[in-house]
């Protein structure tokens, strides 16, 4: 594996500004108020630098010197150990466990479903559907505490508010019942945070009127 030789003195993101993996980083990078250089790259065009830097020429992809991270949770995990406060995981082993499985579940879960939303095609109908009732079974779930399953604002959050913030995109609407109420006010929550409002580009602060 070839090492760059141009090390950058500065922390540099190559972001994809339509992706929700993308997007999840970028809420991490303002949540810490990291000093960074975020660079929006066009899928279609990308800079030859990146297939030097990553070998799967992949979006997103962090930079810290000689560092070059090109996996989504890596990074977040990353950035957080390496900007510690506030903290975006829970100290205690157990729930630093628990946030970590449900980050997995919704990489697992409904990553794939978002994915064929966005490719179109006979499946998009299916996987709309199912992600509407998958998000309106687990509403009740916000009921107790302000953020997912946590009292303070996690990693977990910074991959859920991506999908949330897109579900008019994917042309999902929620209803307005007593069932989703938690959840609606969960994802105001989320969307008034000043990092979140910070992390959207140009084209995500399109997405919704």
């Amino acid at each position: 594996m070839g090492v760059p030789t141009n090390k950058r003195s500065t922390m540099t993101f190559f972001s994809d500004g339509r992706s929700h993996y993308s997007h999840r980083v970028r809420i991490v990078l303002a949540e810490k108020g990291v000093s960074v250089d975020i660079v929006d790259v066009d899928v279609d065009d990308k800079p030859a630098e990146l297939a030097e830097l990553n070998p799967y020429n992949s979006l997103p992809t962090l930079v810290d010197r000689d560092l070059v991270l090109f996996e989504t949770k890596v990074m977040m995990e990353y950035l957080d150990e390496r900007f510690p406060h506030p903290p975006l995981l829970p100290v205690y082993p157990v729930a630093r466990a628990q946030s970590r499985q449900i980050m997995h579940r919704i990489e697992r879960d409904w990553c794939p479903l978002v994915d064929k939303i966005l490719a179109g095609g006979k499946e998009t109908a299916a996987a709309r559907k199912e992600l509407r009732d998958s998000l309106v079974g687990i509403a009740p779930m916000f009921t107790d505490l302000p953020f997912f399953f946590n009292e303070e604002f996690s990693l977990v959050d910074c991959c859920m508010a991506p999908l949330l913030w897109r579900l008019e995109q994917f042309e999902i609407i929620l209803p307005k019942t007593k069932q989703t109420k938690p959840l609606q006010k969960y994802m105001e929550h989320l969307f008034e945070r000043e990092s979140f409002r910070k992390s959207l580009t140009e084209f995500e602060r399109e997405m919704r009127s």
